[in-house]
């Protein structure tokens, strides 16, 4: 038998059974099915599907498009469960009709529910003061990451998934970062956050991030530059200042605050 099927969505769409990818067709089919996998085996109403993947207006023939892709995708899990053995597996992907409209049953997002488990785990390490664990189990759940979400597939529901997923990697990449500093490795975080500042120019919490980083370093200075070009940039696009937040830090920095500076990091 050939084995599980596993599903990858944290970059483009990937289906992998028995060492093998599938072929799961041209974008549409792609896109029919991520939003079939988002709903974790719930049913999703015909209709809901359209819109999830066309939208409002959807082409004149959609009920034959839905078929014929509901089609491919069955004979893509057919194929990849023929191989020798004494049967089909009964753990292979299994996509029904239910009356109303379709279920994606024996199918998990593995390398989202991967990433969960790594983050609930670098939560509780961190809960238990095992910070430097935390941040190595942060970190490894940011390197499964193989470039946007679903990347490539689009249709309101996966272009709106894909916005939500894009912050919650940002969350937890500030978090990795804040518990990277906390840990003391200042000179290491100033290069990466100069990149996240560049690629995010009007992220607040990215940029204090980098003034904690190089006050922390010794460069009380370019601490306070990097608070003026983002309140440039925020004045500039936003025609606002800079947060409450983003404010006090500059604040304690001209002030030289001695609880800005680093403590001695005892956590293993």
């Amino acid at each position: 038998m050939a084995g599980r099927t596993r599903f990858e969505m944290l970059g483009p769409l990937r289906a992998v059974r028995g060492g093998s990818e599938l072929a799961l067709g041209p974008p549409r089919q792609r896109a029919v099915l991520a939003v079939l996998l988002l709903q974790e085996g719930h049913s999703m109403p015909y209709r809901s599907l359209v819109e999830a993947v066309w939208g409002a207006e959807p082409p004149v023939h959609v009920r034959n498009l839905v078929q014929k892709y509901v089609s491919g995708l069955r004979r893509a899990f057919a194929e990849a469960d023929s191989g020798p053995g004494p049967g089909p597996d009964s753990g292979a992907p299994e996509l029904v009709w239910t009356g109303s409209g379709y279920r994606l049953s024996h199918a998990s997002v593995d390398d989202l529910l991967e990433r969960r488990a790594l983050l609930r785990s670098a939560l509780a390490a961190r809960n238990a003061g095992e910070l430097r664990r935390s941040a190595d189990l942060a970190r490894e759940a940011e390197a499964m990451w193989r470039g946007e979400f679903a990347e490539g597939l689009t249709g309101p529901y996966l272009d709106a998934e894909r916005i939500r997923w894009a912050e919650k990697r940002l969350t937890v990449l500030e978090a990795r970062l804040e518990g990277d500093l906390e840990l003391g490795r200042y000179h290491e975080c100033v290069h990466e956050l100069l990149r996240q500042v560049a690629a995010h120019p009007l992220r607040e919490r990215l940029v204090s991030l980098l003034m904690l980083a190089l006050y922390r370093s010794g460069r009380a200075s370019d601490a306070l530059l990097a608070y003026e070009s983002a309140r440039l940039r925020i004045a500039a696009e936003m025609g606002s200042d800079p947060g409450p937040a983003l404010r006090a830090l500059h604040g304690r920095i001209l002030r030289q605050e001695p609880s800005l500076l680093p403590l001695s990091v005892t956590a293993g």
